[in-house]
């Protein structure tokens, strides 16, 4: 590549143009750690640890196990687990069996999980035992081509006491029966052997995993990630990212060999959380503390703070809200949370005043970047020391990714610096593709001189210094806390209610999440309903974040000529009840 505008000015010493050699399986990295620090902890949970090198042999356990039940090379396999210790150990069991892995959100309820698992064709799948979790699969597998059921149990992730205490006190979660025919994780470890098949990956064109999004369009699909994608932004989050090993020491890249603890607080059936948070921490062996339910204790968020004091953690990814809801923790003090030295913020705008509330407390700095899930996900980052970092932009291109802002219209014409269009973007990250929907892969891409372009569907422009600065989103997605909410989603639920006319969904304002869900509702002729009942109505067929906040009745919805209701109308009217 050559030199970029964004090479001129404020580019990080150290860094390379580009990244080489990432065309390897991603498992190998859990082979390389375990090979070289073989008993420095990877996992903490409750306490209970785990080295790379048991990591490793369950890891190659699972693997043995699916290949026993007949998976085979480019067979989809899902988890549907929370941030539990038993994750690394099967995500790379996956990959070793050479299945894809296919990550499902733990909180989704069943129809939400049914289409997955449809959709991707999953072969088997991976559950936690809990009382809420396994009835969902249960029920979410019918009609799905789902042949082999693995649950999953914490107590022997527990330390011996915790794990009798908990079974004696009955506070160990666990679904009232089990069907028959389910495998259960610890006889599937203890039975199958340390032995992985002989496989010949391609890292280039082979998938690794598939994680589900609404992409550019807002209809949920597959985006499948190489083993080179994902190899590949590992590497580079490596070489970009300094840190000092205490806080007042010098700068470096992240040290390997435990020297460094990452706080899993992020969730990895999510791109953000599984590349930058349990991935990276595999990637240069360090320390990785299971956060199943960030929002354990009381107030909420308390054990987060309690593990960060705790285990001492030093590297923190996270989402604004998780940054807001440190500051504003009305326990914050009274925790000890000087051992962080690094953190990273994304998936939506962190608040300059948040920002500043955090260093303060931590004494650590934050730097910001973007990306999505079919960019493995980083694509830029801002320089990770306060002389560099520009508070207000997303930091600038990562090694070996170009970008290029496109007119919104065609996204065909290069629009010059400073001028808003459509980021498009290209590279060693950018996804293999969306699973079986080859319409949406053709809308989503631009072939420029010879490259293959991503469309974000965000709108940005690069500053005098290369630096992206993003300004609107061309799609109608809703950011809520980090994680996208798109609209089609929403309303195809609310227009399941026997009341429903019409339904139109849009992101409002929130001071906490960043954004709000909101429903406008317009009642079928003769009906009455209540906001209560249409809450309700939701409760039990999507994700929390996805529900709506607020719902307005209206006697009728804007529409546009040939009847669409516009969603643009909507919020810009919320949006000056904000300004007035």
């Amino acid at each position: 590549m050559s030199p970029k505008v964004w090479h001129k000015h404020k580019w990080p010493e150290g860094v390379p143009h580009q990244i080489t050699g990432y065309e390897k399986p991603l498992h190998s990295i859990l082979d390389e750690s375990a090979a070289k620090y073989p008993n420095a902890t990877y996992s903490i949970f409750a306490d209970a640890t785990r080295t790379f090198a048991q990591v490793k042999d369950t890891a190659d356990r699972v693997a043995n196990f699916l290949v026993s039940r007949g998976i085979k090379q480019g067979d989809r396999v899902a988890v549907f687990l929370p941030n539990i210790p038993h994750y690394p150990e099967i995500f790379f069991g996956i990959l070793k069996a050479g299945g894809i892995c296919v990550t499902c959100n733990p909180l989704y309820k069943v129809p939400e999980l049914h289409f997955q698992l449809k959709d991707c064709g999953a072969k088997a799948v991976f559950v936690m035992d809990h009382p809420a979790f396994y009835p969902t699969a249960v029920q979410a597998l019918k009609g799905s081509e789902v042949e082999t059921v693995t649950v999953c149990n914490i107590k022997s992730y527990l330390p011996k006491v915790k794990g009798f205490l908990g079974s004696l006190l009955g506070k160990i979660p666990k679904a009232e029966s089990h069907e028959a025919g389910h495998f259960m994780f610890d006889d599937v470890v203890r039975r199958a052997r340390p032995e992985v098949p002989a496989l010949k990956i391609n890292p280039l064109t082979d998938g690794a995993f598939i994680l589900y999004t609404g992409g550019t369009t807002g209809v949920p699909k597959g985006a499948c990630l190489s083993h080179a994608n994902i190899v590949s932004n590992l590497m580079t989050v490596q070489e970009w990212v300094r840190v000092s090993e205490e806080p007042g020491s010098p700068p470096k890249q992240v040290e390997p060999g435990g020297i460094h603890t990452y706080l899993g607080v992020l969730p990895w059936y999510h791109s953000f959380g599984l590349t930058l948070v349990m991935l990276w921490s595999c990637f240069n062996a360090s320390k990785l503390i299971c956060i199943p339910d960030p929002r354990a204790g009381k107030p909420p968020f308390t054990e987060v703070l309690r593990a960060i004091e705790k285990y001492k953690a030093t590297i923190v990814v996270a989402v604004p809200t998780i940054y807001s809801a440190v500051v504003n923790h009305p326990l914050t003090d009274k925790f000890d949370l000087s051992s962080i030295v690094g953190c990273g913020s994304g998936a939506a705008p962190l608040p300059v005043e948040v920002i500043k509330q955090f260093e303060a407390k931590t004494k650590s700095v934050i730097f910001e970047g973007y990306g999505m899930t079919e960019t493995s996900p980083v694509i830029t980052l801002n320089p990770t020391n306060l002389e560099q970092r520009k508070i207000g932009s997303v930091g600038l291109p990562v090694p070996g990714v170009d970008i290029k802002i496109l007119d919104v219209e065609t996204g065909a014409e290069e629009l010059p610096q400073g001028k808003d269009g459509e980021i498009a973007a290209s590279g060693p990250p950018i996804m293999l593709g969306y699973w079986n929907k080859p319409e949406a892969n053709k809308a989503s891409f631009r072939e420029i001189n010879g490259q293959r372009y991503l469309l974000t569907g965000d709108i940005g422009h690069f500053d005098e210094e290369g630096f992206v600065v993003i300004t609107d989103r061309k799609k109608d997605m809703i950011i809520v806390g980090g994680f996208n909410v798109y609209p089609r989603d929403v309303e195809e639920v609310l227009y399941a209610h026997p009341k429903v006319a019409l339904a139109a969904v849009v992101g409002i304002p929130d001071a906490h999440t960043g954004e709000a869900v909101k429903a406008f509702i317009q009642l079928k002729p003769g009906t009455a309903a209540t906001e209560e009942e249409l809450l309700e109505f939701c409760k039990d067929k999507m994700a929390g974040y996805k529900r709506p906040r607020f719902i307005e009745f209206r006697e009728s919805l804007p529409t546009s000529v040939v009847g669409k209701v516009l969603r643009r109308v909507l919020r810009e009217e919320e949006i000056k009840k904000v300004k007035a």
